[in-house]
């Protein structure tokens, strides 16, 4: 239950802080807010969750543009559909890679792309800072616990 508090505690306060840098920089907030989301649904700790956070939305980005851009230049939305085919199916294989296998973050990259138009612009700089508030908020929550911990050891040995 106190590692509930400690992880509610640094989410909390990291979440406030985010959508103050958010807000200052000009950053879209909901796609920080799933770069953190992804950061911790792939499961890895560390610099290398992040970086699986950062490799899986980013190949997302890439494959939702590729799609958009591939079809702008046909008439017909069949090759859309294609595009979207091959581009999901993409997605999915990529997985075999080691920093690429969160399939869900590829896919919320893609979704995100297609959300926002295919503007790279104002994509990449919140969901790569999002993954890095979800990283800072996984520590914050260890730095808590490991100093609850340390003043319960002080106390007991007293």
């Amino acid at each position: 239950m106190q590692q509930r508090w400690h992880a509610a505690i640094s989410a909390g306060l990291l979440a406030t802080v985010w959508c103050g840098v958010a807000d200052t920089f000009g950053l879209i907030t909901w796609i920080g807010f799933l770069g953190c989301s992804t950061f911790f649904a792939q499961g890895r700790s560390g610099f290398a969750g992040l970086l699986q956070a950062w490799c899986t939305n980013t190949s997302g980005v890439f494959w939702a543009w590729l799609i958009i851009s591939g079809s702008s230049f046909f008439v017909s939305p069949v090759f859309g559909w294609i595009f979207t085919g091959i581009a999901t199916s993409a997605m999915c294989l990529q997985a075999c890679f080691g920093k690429l296998n969160f399939i869900p973050g590829a896919f919320i990259g893609c979704c995100i792309t297609f959300a926002m138009s295919a503007d790279i612009a104002a994509i990449m700089p919140p969901l790569l800072i999002g993954a890095v508030f979800g990283y800072a908020m996984s520590r914050l929550t260890d730095l808590m616990g490991y100093c609850q911990t340390s003043r319960s050891r002080e106390t007991q040995t007293k």
